[in-house]
């Protein structure tokens, strides 16, 4: 826990502009690196251009080599092939490179969802342990951040970010907890039809391009300070 305390605590510090120098070393750190980012459509941007999520953004100003391998509707735990939204990432984790400099999890909508029992609830923190613990087995030199869905008004949203960011503090993974500090009302219908993209549905996942800049300076916040982080 006091792992990520202090995480938050320097995260606030670079995303309100102090601590140039370190930011500056930072980024001469991340040139050239490979990030990879996995996880559903909070990645994959749904149907709008992955060039616009807040992490293809992060690594274009970074210098950064950027992977998506982001797919609408997958979930961390729950295969969901048939439905046409592909196997859980505890089987996808094996599609990032083994040299990954960084990874990003983006993750746990569609578990949040799903969950219905507590059974399932099991095979969630399950998975998720497991999925910390082979990403970094697979990939050793890699420095891994793990970033919260939406704080969503429905059931297991809570609990699951909640476990996500427990995670974290598990395996030594800093989290950037989306839901709670990065200003995205999600609830709020006249900010969702503002910043997020389907304006016919009430759409709890998906930013718009101004949404994406709207967290932008968090992600970028949070890329850094992996990079600056004690190995």
């Amino acid at each position: 826990m006091k792992l990520i305390v202090n995480f938050f605590f320097a995260l606030m510090v670079a995303v309100c502009g102090f601590g140039a120098n370190a930011q500056c070393a930072s980024d001469n750190l991340l040139t050239g690196k490979s990030l990879w980012v996995i996880g559903d459509s909070y990645v994959r941007n749904h149907r709008c251009p992955q060039e616009e999520t807040w992490h293809a953004k992060a690594a274009v100003k970074l210098g950064m080599e950027y992977h998506n391998l982001g797919r609408n509707g997958n979930c961390i735990a729950f295969d969901r092939t048939k439905e046409g939204f592909g196997e859980q990432m505890t089987v996808r984790y094996r599609q990032i490179s083994p040299d990954a400099d960084y990874i990003l999890i983006i993750a746990g909508h569609n578990d949040a969802d799903k969950i219905k029992d507590d059974a399932m609830w099991k095979q969630f923190t399950d998975s998720l342990d497991y999925l910390c613990t082979a990403i970094k087995e697979r990939c050793p030199k890699a420095r891994i951040g793990i970033v919260t869905p939406w704080a969503v008004d429905r059931p297991m949203f809570a609990e699951v970010i909640g476990e996500l960011k427990a995670a974290g503090g598990r395996h030594g993974i800093p989290v950037l907890d989306m839901a709670y500090t990065a200003g995205i009302r999600v609830n709020d219908d006249e900010f969702r039809a503002k910043y997020f993209q389907n304006r016919g549905v009430r759409d709890t996942a998906h930013l718009t391009d101004a949404g994406h800049n709207l967290v932008l300076p968090y992600g970028l916040a949070f890329i850094r300070l992996l990079a600056a982080q004690p190995r």
